[in-house]
């Protein structure tokens, strides 16, 4: 392979990497490693399963469909698809990632620093930066990949190898088993919200592969999955690092969790008196990177929606002033209304993107795929009702008993009730269409 494809994966890799790797990413592993101890390694596995490999798969969902999301969705339908793309493209745009990332540098990179800083020119400052690294999309992909993305890189794995080199102290039997570790890590990996960002983010790294001559079939399609390849390689390294150490960290468990002192503890304890600012220095730098390709991803979107009559700079602007604003509020309001309208997105998303990639060059028509995503979305929204209006002290009522069946069904306590009631209607669909 020459010496410039290499180097076009691993920008591109990097990139990729850094476009998942929010601050979100950066807080959840060690809690886990804290909670599941001796068998930290079963919860890595699982959260690789749904924080790594189902993301890439949602790259891959579309790189086999086209070349950005709006393919993917035309397997169902095309006014469907545009639908969910938008919906897509609002929740983890300026309704409510990209305010996150905001908020969250605001409340994790600065406060601890600056504990008198202020929300608004901290919400301003962050949006000026993004907005000026994103301005231009054809530079974006670089801009992470080649200077943003390896300085994350080397902060995140200078505390990783001093923290294993040096381990606070010993893990320890926490009474949680291997399965039941695996399911921690599982379930907590859907939290990182990475597969709904990856279907739009695959627009954005393939447009990057073509935009680097790579455009045949063939070539797009292996420069695309080796760059895939760098950056999970990336994410794998340092999410079992932040797990490791959070299982090696001493920290009393038994106390009122919060993940971000969780967080400063091990940077302190690994780095010394520089680990609250280099703790500071990666969430920084995570959320800009992840900001950067979601305002870049929304750009792209509604101007291609609006088939430019809405000019890319344009959306841009309008979304980092939309999200400062947001942004003010901060972390736990952004989560709070954000929660329900992402239960429902995201298991419709990660049903399509399954089908796809694993029936999609098997499976032509349409009505299977339909059927699938429909079972899911009835299970998305009863689970949604279910959680708005049911009472866990009151065992009575149709209600109760609707979520005591559900409970029953395979998968359930891995999130994932509504897989294998696709996967029948899938079936019988296509043995039926078919027929």
């Amino acid at each position: 392979m020459k010496t410039k494809s290499i180097g076009n994966i691993v920008t591109i890799g990097f990139a990729l990497f850094a476009m998942f790797f929010g601050a979100g990413n950066i807080i959840l592993p060690p809690i886990i490693g804290l909670l599941t101890g001796e068998e930290w390694d079963s919860a890595v596995f699982g959260f690789t399963i749904t924080a790594i490999i189902a993301p890439f798969l949602g790259i891959l969902a579309v790189l086999f469909s086209g070349d950005e999301f709006t393919d993917l969705g035309k397997r169902i339908n095309k006014t469907i698809g545009i639908i969910l793309a938008t919906a897509i493209i609002l929740s983890i745009g300026p309704l409510v990632a990209i305010p996150r990332t905001a908020a969250t540098t605001f409340e994790v990179g600065l406060l601890p620093i600056w504990p008198n800083f202020n929300p608004v020119i901290s919400s301003i400052l962050f949006f000026a930066v993004t907005l000026t690294l994103s301005i231009s999309p054809s530079k974006v992909v670089d801009i992470i990949g080649k200077y943003l993305t390896p300085l994350l890189l080397i902060i995140l794995a200078i505390m990783i190898v001093m923290g294993v080199l040096h381990p606070l102290e010993s893990t320890v039997d926490t009474g949680i088993g291997a399965v039941e570790s695996f399911r921690k890590g599982f379930a907590e990996g859907y939290q990182t919200m990475d597969v709904l960002a990856s279907v739009i983010y695959a627009g954005i790294i393939i447009s990057a592969v073509k935009a680097k001559g790579y455009t045949s079939e063939e070539s797009k399609t292996r420069i695309t999955f080796l760059s895939g390849a760098v950056a999970t390689s990336c994410l794998l390294f340092i999410y079992g690092g932040l797990v490791y150490l959070g299982a090696t960290s001493g920290y009393p468990s038994n106390t009122d969790l919060k993940r971000t002192e969780l967080l400063l503890y091990i940077s302190n304890h690994v780095l010394g008196s520089q680990g609250t600012i280099a703790l500071s220095l990666c969430i920084a730098l995570a959320c800009l990177t992840t900001a950067i390709a979601l305002v870049c991803a929304t750009g792209t979107f509604f101007s291609h929606l609006t088939k430019g009559k809405v000019s890319y700079k344009t959306i841009v602007i309008a979304t980092c002033v939309f999200a400062a604003v947001l942004a003010v509020n901060g972390v736990d309001k952004i989560i709070d209304y954000a929660g329900p309208f992402l239960g429902i997105i995201y298991p419709i998303t990660l049903t399509l993107i399954l089908y796809v990639v694993i029936f999609g060059k098997i499976v032509k028509r349409k009505i299977p795929f339909v059927g699938a995503i429909a079972t899911t979305t009835v299970f998305a929204l009863v689970q949604f009702y279910m959680a708005m209006v049911l009472d866990p002290t009151v065992e009575e009522g149709l209600t109760f008993q609707l979520n005591e069946c559900i409970k029953k069904i395979p998968l359930y306590n891995y999130d994932v009730p509504w897989l294998l009631p696709s996967f029948i209607v899938f079936v019988i669909l296509y043995l039926f269409n078919r027929n």
